[in-house]
Formats: C-alpha cells, sequence, structure tokens
C-alpha cells in the first residue's frame, strides 16, 4: 500500500512542481494602469458597468476617426497613425473589452453585437455622432459590424487586414499554399480544448515573442518594449480568461449580404505576406463592397500600422483627403 502511496505522490509533484516554477500570474492591475494608462488616457464607464481605456486626441471640432486595435492587441498599436492624424483630425482608441486596461467585459459578452454596441456607448458617451472608423484584423471585423448596424453614423471606413467576412477558403488555402504555411502559435493555442486552459496560469513571454514574430514579416517592429506590453497587458485581470472565452465560442462572421450592404467608402489596407488573413480576404472585401480602395503592401504583414507606419499612414491621408470629408459631414 505505501508504495502506491509514494507512486501518486511522486505523480502529483511531476505535475504540481512544474506548474508552480512556470507559472505566470495576472499582473498587477494598478501597475499596469501607472505604466501603459498615464496622459492622455481616460477611463470612461459606459452603460454595463465596463470602465473603458482611451485615448482622445487632437482638435475636439475635427473630423472624428476611432480606431480599433485587433486580438490581443491594445490601442498603443496605433500610435504612429495617431501621431500622425491628430493634428487635423480627432483621433479615439480605445482598448476594447478583454483586451488592454479595459480588462474583461461584465457579463462575458464577446459577440460581435456586444462590441459594436460598446463602440456606441464609447461614440455616445464622447458627443460623437457621425465618424470614421478604422479596424486592424479582430477591430475591422467589429468596424464593419457597427457599420452594418449604424449605418447612419459611419463616414467611412479604413479596414487594416481586417477578419470579419466569410473568407474564401480554397483561395485562402491556395495563398497559405504558395507562401510555404500560415498562422500563429499564439492564437492556434487559444483554440485547442485543453491546452488552452493550462495557457490561463502558463503564459511564457516567449509565447507572446513567437506569436508577433509569426504576425509580421518587418520583424525589427517587433521590440522588447511591444512584447513586454504585449504580455502584461495579457495577463492583465480577467484577459486570459476573456480570451479563451473569446476563441472557444464560434467565429460568427459577417454574411456576405450584411458586407455588401454597407453603402460607406471603404479604404483597404493589407499586407501581402500576411500569414494570419491573408490578401484574397482583403481582394474579396475589395470585391464585395459597393465603395473600395484596396492597397496592398509588398513584404509586409498583419500589422501594417506598425510595420510601414509612414507609407500606411500617407495612403490613409490621401484617401482621406480624396474623400473630402468634412466637419460638417460628423453632425
Amino acid at each position: 500500500m505505501k508504495w502506491v502511496i509514494r507512486i501518486a505522490l511522486a505523480l502529483v509533484a511531476v505535475l504540481v512542481i512544474p506548474f508552480l516554477i512556470f507559472r505566470t500570474p495576472d499582473t498587477d492591475a494598478q501597475a499596469m494602469r501607472a505604466k501603459y494608462g498615464g496622459e492622455p488616457s481616460q477611463f470612461v464607464e459606459i452603460g454595463d458597468g465596463t470602465v473603458v481605456h482611451l485615448r482622445d486626441t487632437g482638435p475636439r471640432g475635427a473630423l472624428p476617426i476611432m480606431l480599433l486595435h485587433g486580438s490581443n492587441s491594445d490601442l498603443h498599436t496605433w500610435d504612429e497613425w495617431a501621431a500622425g492624424l491628430e493634428e487635423d483630425y480627432r483621433v479615439i482608441r480605445f482598448d476594447q473589452v478583454g483586451h488592454g486596461l479595459t480588462g474583461p467585459d461584465p457579463n462575458a459578452d464577446y459577440s460581435r453585437a456586444n462590441y459594436a454596441e460598446d463602440m456606441r456607448e464609447v461614440a455616445d458617451r464622447l458627443g460623437l455622432d457621425r465618424f470614421v472608423i478604422g479596424g486592424n484584423s479582430m477591430g475591422g471585423k467589429h468596424a464593419m459590424a457597427f457599420a452594418s448596424t449604424y449605418p447612419e453614423r459611419v463616414l467611412g471606413l479604413i479596414l487594416v487586414d481586417a477578419s470579419g467576412g466569410p473568407m474564401l477558403r480554397e483561395e485562402i488555402a491556395k495563398e497559405e499554399e504558395d507562401d510555404g504555411g500560415s498562422g500563429n502559435i499564439g492564437f492556434a493555442i487559444a483554440q485547442m480544448p485543453g491546452i488552452n486552459r493550462i495557457v490561463e496560469q502558463v503564459t511564457p513571454r516567449s509565447l507572446i515573442e513567437s506569436s508577433l514574430e509569426q504576425s509580421v514579416s518587418v520583424g525589427s517592429v517587433v521590440t522588447e518594449e511591444m512584447i513586454d506590453r504585449y504580455w502584461e497587458l495579457l495577463r492583465y485581470p480577467g484577459n486570459r480568461r476573456a480570451t479563451l472565452r473569446r476563441f472557444s465560442g464560434s467565429y460568427d462572421p459577417l454574411t456576405e449580404a450584411e458586407i455588401a450592404g454597407i453603402d460607406a467608402p471603404a479604404l483597404i489596407i493589407w499586407g501581402e505576406e500576411d500569414r494570419l488573413i491573408p490578401l484574397a480576404a482583403g481582394r474579396w472585401l475589395d470585391r464585395v463592397m459597393l465603395q473600395t480602395t484596396l492597397v496592398s503592401y509588398e513584404g509586409v504583414g498583419h500589422l501594417p500600422q506598425k510595420e510601414v507606419p509612414q507609407r500606411s499612414l500617407e495612403d490613409v491621408r490621401e484617401w482621406l483627403d480624396n474623400r473630402a470629408f468634412t466637419t460638417q459631414d460628423a453632425k
């Protein structure tokens, strides 16, 4: 009987000791606010009790542009664009629920409908009537969802390697085959039942580093500071559980009819070497949407706003100038 107990204790030790060694606890919320939530950050409460971390810069009377980050990112992904736009435009960016300093949704609702409602509530709190919306990856999906739900409030869309469409799988598979494979280790693990539960407690910095490196083609943008920010904010209290909940749910894309029904003009920006959402998806959006301009960048991956910030910003400003949006349009 004693040998059975010894074996059981040994097995427990084999399982528990590595967990205790490699466990990465949540970061401290106050420390994260101090590090990433300084001026010009604001913390604004919206209807369901969510306290949203946002930045609202530029002239108050200027044309408003709302920028939405992608999955497991945060508002800092737009730092370069905000710096290049806020002299002439009012730039609003915020951490969506389950991300950054906003943290988890009080009702654990990570549906695209809820994200669109959060956008509406943020806009209402800031006194925005009509505005341009830009979104990268998941943020592009939420921008389209908002435009489909509240078309009267959207002047234009800037879709940067956007998710959200019912992408043609055979086209995407062909592009993935051509570029030698695809994917992102972080996102892949988040979708593995059982394994993903471990990541809620064991999230090594090296995993974040690998995930970021696989997302871009301009590797120099993945700095130590960037890795630390993604790693620390993913471990902001409640964000890892929110991530697992988002990835365990259904993808819930917009339908082709919903996307085709968006009549706001759209600038579609894409990295030609995006291994997460290949250029085929951007071309599909360009075909289906009513008023589009497609710009793609050779040698660029999933984050054009970080990989080629000046070039992509110039294209955004040119598109805005050509559309001749005015502050009167926003009223």
